[in-house]
Protein backbone atom coordinates (compact mmCIF):
# COMPACT_ATOMS: atom_id res chain seq x y z
CA UNK A 1 0.00 0.00 0.00
CA UNK A 2 1.36 3.46 -0.85
CA UNK A 3 2.16 5.33 2.06
CA UNK A 4 0.64 8.59 0.16
CA UNK A 5 -3.32 7.56 0.13
CA UNK A 6 -4.36 11.18 -1.04
CA UNK A 7 -5.04 11.69 -4.77
CA UNK A 8 -2.72 13.45 -7.03
CA UNK A 9 -4.54 16.38 -8.97
CA UNK A 10 -5.95 15.66 -12.31
CA UNK A 11 -3.04 17.33 -15.34
CA UNK A 12 -4.80 20.54 -17.32
CA UNK A 13 -5.23 18.69 -19.95
CA UNK A 14 -7.21 15.63 -18.18
CA UNK A 15 -9.85 18.79 -16.98
CA UNK A 16 -10.01 20.58 -20.48
CA UNK A 17 -10.22 16.80 -22.19
CA UNK A 18 -13.19 15.92 -19.93
CA UNK A 19 -14.64 19.73 -20.13
CA UNK A 20 -14.43 19.38 -23.78
CA UNK A 21 -16.08 15.67 -23.86
CA UNK A 22 -19.00 16.64 -21.30
CA UNK A 23 -19.65 19.39 -23.59
CA UNK A 24 -20.19 17.66 -26.48
CA UNK A 25 -21.74 15.02 -24.51
CA UNK A 26 -24.43 16.99 -23.50
CA UNK A 27 -24.95 19.21 -26.69
CA UNK A 28 -25.74 15.57 -28.05
CA UNK A 29 -27.67 14.10 -25.57
CA UNK A 30 -29.73 17.04 -25.26
CA UNK A 31 -30.71 17.21 -29.29
CA UNK A 32 -31.62 13.19 -28.68
CA UNK A 33 -33.77 13.77 -25.93
CA UNK A 34 -35.58 16.65 -27.60
CA UNK A 35 -35.84 14.98 -30.74
CA UNK A 36 -37.23 11.24 -29.43
CA UNK A 37 -38.26 12.29 -26.14
CA UNK A 38 -39.61 15.98 -26.15
CA UNK A 39 -43.41 14.64 -26.93
CA UNK A 40 -43.52 11.93 -24.31
CA UNK A 41 -41.72 13.86 -21.79
CA UNK A 42 -44.75 16.45 -22.50
CA UNK A 43 -47.38 14.11 -22.29
CA UNK A 44 -46.15 12.89 -18.96
CA UNK A 45 -45.36 16.92 -17.90
CA UNK A 46 -49.32 17.15 -18.87
CA UNK A 47 -50.57 14.31 -17.00
CA UNK A 48 -48.84 14.59 -13.78
CA UNK A 49 -46.34 16.62 -12.34
CA UNK A 50 -45.42 14.04 -10.14
CA UNK A 51 -44.42 11.77 -12.52
CA UNK A 52 -42.44 14.14 -14.59
CA UNK A 53 -40.12 15.16 -11.31
CA UNK A 54 -39.20 10.83 -11.51
CA UNK A 55 -38.97 11.12 -15.13
CA UNK A 56 -36.56 14.05 -15.22
CA UNK A 57 -34.56 13.16 -12.17
CA UNK A 58 -34.27 9.69 -13.44
CA UNK A 59 -33.17 11.25 -17.47
CA UNK A 60 -30.34 14.30 -15.21
CA UNK A 61 -29.23 11.02 -13.22
CA UNK A 62 -28.73 8.52 -16.25
CA UNK A 63 -26.98 11.00 -18.05
CA UNK A 64 -24.58 11.56 -15.11
CA UNK A 65 -23.49 8.31 -14.85
CA UNK A 66 -23.22 8.11 -18.23
CA UNK A 67 -21.40 10.71 -18.85
CA UNK A 68 -18.85 10.15 -16.15
CA UNK A 69 -18.90 6.38 -17.24
CA UNK A 70 -17.71 7.83 -20.84
CA UNK A 71 -15.57 10.16 -19.88
CA UNK A 72 -13.82 7.93 -17.02
CA UNK A 73 -13.23 5.15 -19.88
CA UNK A 74 -11.64 8.15 -22.71
CA UNK A 75 -9.49 9.54 -20.20
CA UNK A 76 -8.13 5.61 -19.76
CA UNK A 77 -7.85 5.58 -23.69
CA UNK A 78 -6.17 8.89 -23.85
CA UNK A 79 -3.57 8.43 -20.62
CA UNK A 80 -2.67 4.86 -22.44
CA UNK A 81 -2.33 6.12 -26.05
CA UNK A 82 -0.10 8.62 -24.54
CA UNK A 83 2.50 6.25 -22.90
Amino acid sequence: MKENSAKEPLPAKSVLIEIAVYGVLVLIYSTLILSFLGDKVKEVYDHSKTLYAAVALLLMVSQGVGLDFLTSWLLRLVKRNSK
